[in-house]
């Protein structure tokens, strides 16, 4: 199934209603089982724009139904970051978002389009992600859009994404 009226844009974080949406969508996915089933706290929703707006390393790529920007449908949280083997900038896709009566429709495949050529405009040498290993279909997303694990040498194994929290 395709999502032909589908309306692609690169978030403005002074527009607020590309603001509003941005943080709709993303407690959307905070609170879906594959973002933690926990809403967004009120301290990300009122201030996750201007935190983002203050970081030229950030962009999102929002997806609507058509030109009017009336419905959204998804949404990527991109963050570059530096790629110290390349010597080159990367760009990380922390963030993939789309509302469940969207999915199946291709809309992360079009917004995965833009994510592509804004990092090539940043002279990116790669795009990574990370994604729960029980999240079937956006592993067959990703995989098809040409991701693949991370590893240096087979021997060595796949690197695996961990986290500390600090304070």
């Amino acid at each position: 199934m395709s999502a032909p009226n589908v309306h692609v844009c690169r978030a403005d974080y002074a527009h607020a209603h590309h603001a509003k949406v941005v943080v709709d969508l993303l407690d959307a996915y905070a609170r879906d089982p594959m973002g933690g089933g926990e809403p967004l706290s009120d301290f990300a929703k009122a201030n996750l724009l201007q935190c983002l707006a203050t970081r030229p390393a950030a962009f999102s790529v929002l997806a609507f139904e058509d030109a009017s920007e009336q419905r959204p449908m998804g949404l990527i949280n991109c963050i570059e970051g530096f790629s110290t083997f390349a010597c080159q900038p990367l760009v990380n896709v922390h963030d993939v978002v789309v509302l469940s009566d969207y999915r199946g429709q291709r809309v992360a495949e079009a917004m995965f389009a833009m994510v592509h050529e804004l990092a090539a405009a940043r002279g990116a040498c790669k795009l990574t992600l990370e994604v729960l290993s029980g999240n079937a279909s956006a592993i067959r997303l990703y995989q098809r859009l040409g991701f693949a694990q991370y590893q240096l040498d087979p021997a060595a194994g796949q690197a695996q994404f961990m986290q500390k929290w600090l304070g």
